[in-house]
């Protein structure tokens, strides 16, 4: 049985108390974005606990994408205080400016490719028409940290095949050719890195990536694109916040 309060519910455990402790002095700015935390056994000489209770704070942490466990440099402390609304739309180049870093992409393969049934059925063509679509790496600061794939509507073919491979930001390019994106729909969840993933990104075949599936609009309702972008973990994080759902940069 755990251990309870005065009040009958159960107290939080050591483990909770430190990483609670930590997120509050990291947000208040004592630990900067970007530096790194005193060590394991600082913390636990500091908080009177053994490094395994340490251990289980820190990767409370790296949960809520505060810290980040890095090879030969430790815990770093990243920055969750950035947001972006799901309600307006910003794209990838758009919300990492905001967030103040340095966006990049490398579209590494393309194909003009027949359009599955589903594909078919969201753009309104035939089973079997071609369609432009691509995979593309993005970058923050030069770091690679998520695949994109998107599936493009004929219509654009020619401005998508236009698209060079380092085109940073295809929301401003479709905007200079007078294609306006004005909204677009998430969907969450946790997949698997392919081995195809797993080279680009950096990571272990297999390793955990946050998928966020979308579709891109015009002002008009005219379905622009069908994206599935994949984040490298310690990237991204989506939570909630008053009812509005947000995503937070790291």
């Amino acid at each position: 049985m755990g251990s309870e309060s005065a009040g009958g519910e159960a107290a939080p455990s050591r483990t909770a108390q430190i990483s609670a402790d930590l997120r509050h002095r990291i947000l208040a700015g004592e630990f900067p974005m970007g530096e790194r935390l005193p060590s394991e056994a600082a913390l636990g000489a500091e908080y009177t606990a053994t490094r395994s209770v340490i251990r289980g704070a820190l990767a409370r942490l790296a949960r809520l994408s505060l810290v980040e466990a890095r090879p030969r440099d430790g815990w770093i402390v990243l920055d969750a205080r950035r947001t972006q609304g799901f309600a307006r739309m910003q794209s990838f180049a758009e919300w990492a400016l905001a967030g103040g870093r340095v966006p990049g992409g490398r579209i590494t393969t393309r194909q003009v490719g027949p359009a599955t049934a589903r594909e078919a059925q969201r753009f309104g063509i035939r089973l079997g028409e071609p369609l432009p679509r691509f995979v593309r790496v993005r970058t923050l600061d030069e770091r690679p940290v998520m695949v994109e794939r998107s599936v493009w509507a004929p219509w654009l073919t020619p401005v998508v095949a236009s698209l060079p491979d380092d085109v940073v930001s295809t929301t401003a390019a479709l905007a200079e050719a007078g294609i306006v994106v004005a909204a677009t729909n998430h969907r969450i969840e946790v997949s698997a890195a392919s081995t195809e993933e797993a080279a680009l990104l950096g990571v272990r075949r297999s390793s955990p990536l946050l998928q966020v599936a979308r579709t891109t609009v015009t002002a008009e309702g005219r379905l622009v694109e069908i994206g599935v972008d994949r984040y490298r973990a310690g990237v991204i994080a989506f939570e909630i916040d008053a009812g509005t759902p947000v995503r937070s940069a790291i």
